[in-house]
C-alpha cells in the first residue's frame, strides 16, 4: 500500500491494485476525516485498543488468511514504517530453501503457511478434501480433514504452525514484543495450528525475555479489524501519525 495517500495494492487481489481508495472515499464523504490502514493493521490496533493487547506496550498483531500480514505496536504507539508497512511478518523468510512467494521471493512465512498455498501443498501431497465446501479446496477443508485425523492434513497443518513459531521467535527477539495476536480465517483452526506454533516458539525462542512472549487468538476474532479501523479515528492520537 502506498501510505498515507491509501492506494491500494495487495499482491493476492489483483484488481485492487494501485487503486485510489482514500481519494475516492474522500471525495464520496467530503468534510469527514477519512483513514485507510491495511487489515492486517487494523487487526493490530483493535486488538491493542480492546482485545488482547490492551494494557501491553508492545505487541504484534497477524491476518492469517490468503495472505499473511501484520502491525506493529511499540511503546504504546502504532508503528507505521516508512511505507506503512511496518510489520509486515509475512514476508520473513522462515525457510531460505523454501518454496517461491507471491512477492517474488523464496521461503516467505506467507508461502507456507497462507491458506491457498497450504491447501495447494497437501494436494502436491496427495491429499483430497472428504467433504468439500466448494469447487475449489480449501484451508477450511484441509482443517476439516485434519480433525477426522487425515495425516497429509494433519501435517500440513503442522507444516503452517512451524512456520509461524518460527517468523514468531524472530520477530520478538528482534522488537521485545509481549504479545502476538493472530486472526483471521487460518486462526480458527484452533489447536490445529497453536499447538505445533506453540512448540516450534519453545524451540526457536531461547532468551529469557522471548520465552515470555504470549502468542493467542485475536480476542475480537473477526471482528477485530473492524475494531481497528474505528479506532484510527476515534483514538487517532495513539494510531494516527498527525501528519497525515
Amino acid at each position: 500500500m502506498v501510505w498515507p495517500a491509501g492506494e491500494v495494492s495487495p499482491l493476492n487481489i489483483a484488481s485492487w491494485r494501485d487503486f485510489p481508495l482514500r481519494a475516492r472515499m474522500q471525495q464520496r464523504f467530503a468534510g469527514l476525516p477519512v483513514r485507510v490502514h491495511n487489515d492486517a493493521v487494523c487487526l493490530a490496533v483493535g486488538e491493542h485498543w480492546r482485545g488482547a493487547g490492551r494494557g501491553r506496550d508492545n505487541m504484534l498483531g497477524m491476518v492469517v488468511s490468503t495472505g499473511v500480514g501484520g502491525g506493529l505496536v511499540l511503546g504504546g504507539r502504532l508503528v507505521d514504517g516508512a511505507d506503512g508497512n511496518a510489520g509486515h511478518i509475512g514476508h520473513v523468510v522462515v525457510d531460505p530453501d523454501g518454496p517461491e512467494c507471491s512477492c517474488g521471493g523464496y521461503g516467505c512465512l506467507e508461502a507456507i503457511a497462507a491458506g491457498p498455498r497450504l491447501a495447494a501443498w497437501a494436494q502436491a501431497q496427495g491429499w483430497r478434501p472428504s467433504a468439500p465446501a466448494g469447487d475449489v479446496a480449501t484451508a477450511r477443508d484441509l482443517a476439516d480433514d485434519a480433525r477426522r485425523g487425515h495425516p497429509v492434513a494433519a501435517a500440513a497443518m503442522n507444516r503452517a504452525g512451524a512456520a509461524l513459531g518460527v517468523a514468531i521467535a524472530s520477530a520478538t527477539h528482534l522488537l521485545n514484543l509481549e504479545v502476538v495476536s493472530i486472526g483471521g480465517g487460518l486462526s480458527q483452526a484452533g489447536p490445529l495450528i497453536f499447538d505445533p506454533l506453540q512448540e516450534s516458539l519453545r524451540r526457536h525462542a531461547r532468551l529469557s525475555f522471548a520465552a515470555r512472549v504470549a502468542v493467542v487468538p485475536a480476542t475480537l476474532g473477526q471482528d477485530a479489524g473492524l475494531v481497528g479501523a474505528a479506532a484510527l479515528v476515534l483514538a487517532g492520537s495513539t494510531y494516527w501519525n498527525p501528519a497525515n
